[in-house]
């Protein structure tokens, strides 16, 4: 069972999307995840995007520990379903308001039409089958709507080739957790 690791829901248990088409992210890594960005000051009072949202945790936890607002973005009406009772249990839990926006959406045809204020952190956590070029087409959409400190994490699979970063982005981190990894992303300074 999945959970809220820290801030003002923690310990919270979430919902798991039904069936065997998502990923979550473990509790290891999402303590280790969410202490660096604490560290780099960007999550508390934050934009937030949590692209490929599955069950929402990664947003929940965003929200749990003070960001101001977090879009969540899903292809399957399963997914947003779970995450729509994700957040409203988060909700309950928070001590001063915050606001959510929850798209079902390919993420692609999401970013290309996303007109909205840019994000301070962006999760993106594709399928480990997706193809390394479409992934980077989506750091290319996400670019485009960054704050200038934002940082974007980019979950894949350990085993595969890593993604190229494109052009006006740079990785400024990796770190390993058996079949995850996680690269943490900027814009070039």
């Amino acid at each position: 069972m999945s959970r809220i690791i820290a801030g003002q829901c923690g310990s919270l248990p979430l919902s798991h999307v039904p069936g065997n088409k998502t990923r979550p992210t473990t509790d290891r890594v999402k303590e280790s995840l969410f202490s660096r960005l604490e560290g780099y000051e960007v999550l508390s009072q934050g934009r937030v995007l949590d692209v490929f949202g599955g069950s929402g945790a990664l947003g929940c936890e965003s929200l749990s520990r003070g960001a101001r607002h977090v879009d969540f973005v899903d292809s399957s009406s399963t997914a947003v379903a779970t995450i729509r009772e994700n957040v409203a249990r988060v909700s309950q839990g928070l001590s001063s308001a915050a606001s959510t926006m929850i798209y079902t959406s390919d993420a692609q045809r999401f970013l290309e039409r996303y007109q909205g204020e840019p994000w301070d952190v962006v999760f993106v956590d594709p399928p480990y089958d997706m193809p390394n070029e479409q992934v980077h087409t989506l750091l290319i959409l996400i670019k485009e709507h960054l704050n200038d400190d934002a940082v974007v994490v980019l979950e894949r699979s350990s085993r595969m080739e890593p993604v190229e970063i494109p052009s006006g982005l740079e990785q400024f981190r990796q770190k390993k957790y058996g079949e995850t990894i996680l690269y943490y992303v900027q814009l070039v300074s």
